[in-house]
């Protein structure tokens, strides 16, 4: 099991349970404004909002973690799941002037009810809220807004396919949704009381030989540069996308290479950032790569996709990257490094590491380049997000679907959320504003869309 001596312990609540070691992290990352996941959806069709919230009451009563509070504790510096009794979420109509999909995007992302009190007091906040934005062009967007210590980018979309799923049986049965006060499911454990036995097993002094590593690695990392690293940050969304066409060729190339896109993404992100700099061809960088790895499948006991909860875990590898590079040569480098330290248990063994190292970077930010809180340059899931569209979406109406988390507390400069959406590369880029500009990360993605595409990087496939 993780070293738990890292993080403080209350009191366990008879409703609820205190947080695991990663969960902690989540916790003193979100205030930050790292970790507010959101889930935006553009309809063509009017929402029933009542049948929207009794959808969405379904999807609290199955997964009592999303009827949960987190309760801050100031005097033990603690954190703590406490169920509620019944589904609390109340369906919210914002009043805005905010009309475009791309821009409620934003705006939820930053929207950030999990701010500690000043002074610090007792406070118990939800984790799930639910909005509905309505536009003049008769278009509509569904938003639901989670804390990302009780859901991940998995569990995300799983709740998306379970509401679409609810929304359209109730739409079709017209019925209301009860509910037995007297079911009660607790919330269930941590990801560090589900690592299997001697997966997480180090050393003591093997510990604290890596963190040091990690510590000093951190200093040498290249970063892009800083366009205002003083401002108040907000964080801010480009998107990347490919026609089906040129999705299949990339798949296809990183079947043949025996990789994963997760390798490619990386490679096309490490070559943009350095070309970025028109440094002298062999000049080289060191960058660093955060993969998350989803566990569920191979935690004790093992969990389906369904299970809400953050149940990944991140591998931090550093690249050497040149002007010279090529596309396919890096992503395998970028790839094989990565299948090597998850093979060697890194994921589980290094865990309890990297969140004590981003508790410290969020307490003392001036331990991070130009006190950026920026920990490495970029960040990707080792699986994208599969999304096929069905009937079910063109009777509610589904034109658009994004999924993303905010990253302006500690993280990446850009961290990429990826899915092949009905069979094209779509991913949502997000990254910390005004550390770096829109039109600098809006070139950035625009020059991996060309490296991904690019013919010759094809000539052999």
């Amino acid at each position: 099991m993780s070293d738990q001596n890292f993080y403080p312990q209350a009191v366990e609540p008879n409703n609820g349970r205190t947080v695991g070691g990663t969960e902690h992290s989540w916790c003193l990352a979100v205030p930050g404004g790292t970790g507010i996941t959101v889930l935006a959806l553009l309809l063509s069709k009017p929402p029933n909002h009542s049948l929207f919230q009794n959808a969405l009451r379904k999807l609290q009563i199955s997964h009592p973690i999303l009827r949960s509070k987190i309760r801050h504790d100031p005097t033990s510096h603690s954190f703590s799941f406490v169920t509620a009794p019944s589904p609390p979420l109340q369906l919210d109509l914002p009043s805005t002037h905010l009309t475009h999909f791309h821009s409620i995007l934003e705006h939820e992302l930053n929207r950030n009810t999990w701010l500690h009190p000043d002074p610090p007091s007792h406070s118990e906040t939800e984790v799930f809220f639910a909005s509905v934005y309505a536009s003049p062009d008769a278009k509509w967007t569904l938003v639901l807004r989670l804390h990302t210590a009780a859901c991940d980018r998995t569990a995300a979309a799983s709740l998306l396919k379970e509401l679409l799923e609810l929304m359209g049986k109730n739409e079709a049965e017209g019925a209301g949704i009860g509910w037995d006060s007297g079911e009660m499911v607790e919330v269930s454990l941590g990801i560090e009381d589900m690592v299997p036995r001697g997966k997480a097993s180090k050393p003591f002094w093997a510990r604290g030989i890596d963190m040091l590593g990690y510590s000093l690695n951190s200093f040498r990392l290249a970063n892009l540069k800083f366009e205002d690293a003083s401002s108040p940050r907000s964080s801010a969304v480009v998107r990347l996308q490919m026609d089906v066409a040129s999705t299949d060729r990339l798949l296809a190339g990183c079947k043949s290479r025996d990789l994963k896109l997760c390798g490619v993404l990386a490679a096309a992100g490490l070559i943009a950032a350095h070309s970025s700099k028109c440094l002298p061809v062999h000049q080289q960088e060191k960058y660093g790569v955060v993969t998350l790895t989803d566990c569920r499948s191979i935690l004790d006991p093992v969990l389906d996709s369904h299970h809400p909860g953050f149940y990944h875990s991140a591998i931090l590898n550093t690249h050497d990257v040149k002007g010279d590079e090529t596309l396919w040569d890096l992503a395998k480098r970028t790839y094989d490094a990565f299948a090597k330290a998850k093979n060697y248990n890194k994921h589980f063994s290094d865990m309890a590491d990297l969140n004590f190292l981003m508790c410290k970077a969020i307490e003392n930010p001036s331990l991070t380049p130009s006190s950026s809180m920026r920990t490495s340059f970029i960040s990707v899931f080792e699986d994208p997000i599969i999304h096929c569209s069905s009937k079910l979406h063109q009777q509610i109406g589904v034109e658009d679907c994004i999924g993303c988390a905010s990253v302006h507390g500690v993280g990446p400069s850009i961290a990429i959320f990826d899915a092949i959406r009905d069979g094209g590369l779509d991913c949502a880029c997000v990254y910390p504003t005004p550390l770096h500009s829109r039109e600098q990360m809006q070139q950035l993605v625009d020059n991996m869309k060309i490296i991904l595409a690019d013919d010759s990087n094809y000539a052999e496939s």
